[in-house]
């Protein structure tokens, strides 16, 4: 058996977009720059809506800020759609010791008597702005050197543009649910007739892109017991 020996397939966006009018039953000759304008629309807008939809594991980063004594609110990057898992790092005895932190909404942290309590951060609530910042509390108190909150973020995807030759920001294993969920949204402008049918196929794809979008890890639930005695 021969093969490739290659992993190089990564389309541009303008061949992802030819196909997926292909699937909209638009002929490549019948494309004029209308028909590329609401393709540049459809496909920003529908990575909008993954954005939306849950975690994109190919858009997570790590960041860390520098906390500061008396200081509980921090800027976070525009781009940063959700914060995940949250950590606070502390010298202890020449080593770095790394504490999760937990989320708390809005509602908690205003029902929080004292604000400017200070001690080592326990929660933190990430406020959705279109400028979004983090606030722990306890407020940082940075007395035994140097405290660092770190967390996970999941950025916003990069925007497609249909020129020289871009690709998409998003990995192989996704082609097939962005040319399906594509060829859906411009079948709603140019071809309403086929819409059902392509909704479906995008919907598939979607569900089997996101379902192996996970990371592969086992989950125990242990109860705790040791506040129960049996007389």
């Amino acid at each position: 058996m021969t093969t490739s020996g290659t992993y190089s397939f990564n389309p541009s966006l303008g061949e992802l977009t030819l196909y997926a009018f292909n699937l909209a039953g638009v002929r490549n000759t019948a494309i004029a720059q209308e028909h590329l304008s609401s393709a540049r629309m459809a496909t920003n807008l529908m990575l909008s809506r993954w954005a939306n939809q849950g975690v994109n594991l190919w858009e997570v980063e790590l960041v860390t800020v520098n906390l500061v004594t008396g200081t509980s609110t921090y800027s976070v990057d525009p781009n940063v759609v959700m914060v995940l898992d949250t950590y606070v790092t502390t010298p202890n005895s020449g080593a770095n010791i790394d504490r999760i932190i937990l989320p708390v909404s809005r509602t908690e942290y205003a029902s929080y008597p004292n604000k400017t309590q200070q001690g080592f951060p326990t929660i933190y609530w990430f406020d959705r702005l279109i400028s979004p910042t983090i606030t722990v509390w306890p407020v940082p108190n940075t007395s035994n050197g140097p405290t660092t909150l770190s967390y996970y973020a999941v950025t916003q995807i990069q925007d497609s543009n249909l020129t020289n030759g871009q690709t998409v920001d998003i990995p192989y294993r996704w082609y097939e649910a962005f040319a399906n969920g594509l060829a859906y949204r411009l079948a709603r402008i140019w071809n309403p007739p086929l819409v059902q049918m392509l909704k479906m196929e995008a919907d598939e794809s979607y569900a089997i892109a996101a379902q192996q979008d996970t990371e592969y890890v086992s989950m125990y639930v242990s109860p705790q017991v040791s506040g129960y005695w049996r007389n």
